[in-house]
């Protein structure tokens, strides 16, 4: 045992130490996500050879799962759904598509989830990339497919904002991705609701909440404090995006939107540049979350702003029209299949 016992103090030896164990653990991650990728090619060829074998009728996967079980009694996947799963993947997904979108990365499971809830293929290649990226379970891919986000996020001709002309090229590029239009919260619907209200019920699920703003997003605090020459002033809600390298202010009003919101934002991204950034982080992007954006009163107040700013209309999941609302997760659902395996049933 005295062998093992470390006797070396040297910064170079824990530097070196350090930088094998990174590389442990990166080539750790390389090799699960190539067995993945093994995995999701090898279901596209058995696809591919069975709908190259239809002949055989009716029954021929249901045969096919019989003695692909006795064989390997204790694969999974062999099922006689899952076999139908792998010849809709090759029907329908190109190989290259495959390969270039990253699909081949992902849990079988979500493939699956793309396949059943998203016709369009740019989209299905769009929720792809973004799973991936955002490391999003089941459960959370089906509440995005369900919500709509590729229409709230990845059409940017909906959004409004100066980003692209107040920020740095890329990152005006990758802010505007960002901000989503509408935003969707699933809290209790009330009218009569006082901001503050709103803000309750969006913290107390914090987790809920950081899903809908997205990858990336760290809660700072609601009604942030900052005091500027004796007087108090309060951010409805601070984040801060580690992706973006900033800080983001979000004001929100149960009101439509108008002009004299945007000055007030732009006086906090201003006290927040000037008190709480650091050297190395990015300016301070604002979000403006109305019950409705009035599009072109928006753009009019935006104009000369020299702060970016984006404006976007919220919902409440309830206002979701019921056909989405069905397929969407509740909360109790969502945190019960949070852990679930991404495997067939």
């Amino acid at each position: 045992m005295k062998d093992l016992i470390n006797t070396i103090n040297d910064d170079e030896y824990f530097k070196f130490l350090n930088e094998i164990k990174k590389d442990i653990i990166n080539t750790r991650k390389k090799v699960l996500l190539n067995a993945n990728n093994e995995l999701i090619m090898m279901y596209y060829r058995i696809g591919k050879g069975l709908i190259e074998k239809n002949k055989y009728g009716t029954n021929f996967i249901n045969n096919l799962s019989t003695d692909l079980k006795l064989e390997f009694p204790n694969a999974d996947g062999l099922s006689a759904r899952n076999l139908r799963y792998m010849q809709k993947f090759a029907k329908e997904f190109e190989y290259d598509a495959i390969l270039q979108h990253n699909v081949a990365k992902l849990p079988w499971g979500l493939v699956i989830s793309i396949m059943d809830k998203v016709k369009n293929m740019e989209e299905r290649l769009w929720y792809s990339e973004k799973a991936l990226e955002n490391l999003w379970t089941r459960t959370q891919l089906e509440h995005q497919i369900a919500t709509n986000l590729y229409s709230r996020q990845a059409l940017l001709d909906n959004k409004i904002s100066n980003y692209e002309e107040t920020l740095p090229i890329e990152l005006g590029k990758r802010a505007l991705e960002m901000l989503k239009d509408p935003y969707v919260f699933d809290i209790t619907y009330n009218e009569k609701a006082l901001e503050r209200d709103i803000e309750d019920a969006l913290v107390s699920n914090i987790t809920n909440l950081l899903l809908e703003f997205g990858n990336g997003f760290a809660f700072v605090g609601r009604q942030y404090h900052l005091e500027i020459e004796g007087e108090d002033y309060y951010i409805d809600l601070l984040f801060y995006n580690l992706n973006l390298k900033c800080y983001v202010v979000v004001e929100l009003k149960t009101v439509k939107f108008i002009p004299e919101f945007a000055g007030k934002l732009n006086f906090y991204l201003n006290a927040v540049d000037m008190l709480l950034k650091k050297e190395d982080d990015n300016p301070t992007i604002g979000i403006l979350l109305c019950r409705d954006e009035h599009k072109l009163t928006a753009e009019l107040a935006l104009k000369d702003i020299n702060k970016p700013i984006g404006v976007a209309e919220y919902k409440y999941l309830q206002e979701i029209p019921e056909y989405l609302v069905n397929n969407i997760p509740s909360i109790e659902t969502l945190e019960k299949r949070l852990n679930n395996k991404d495997t067939e049933e």
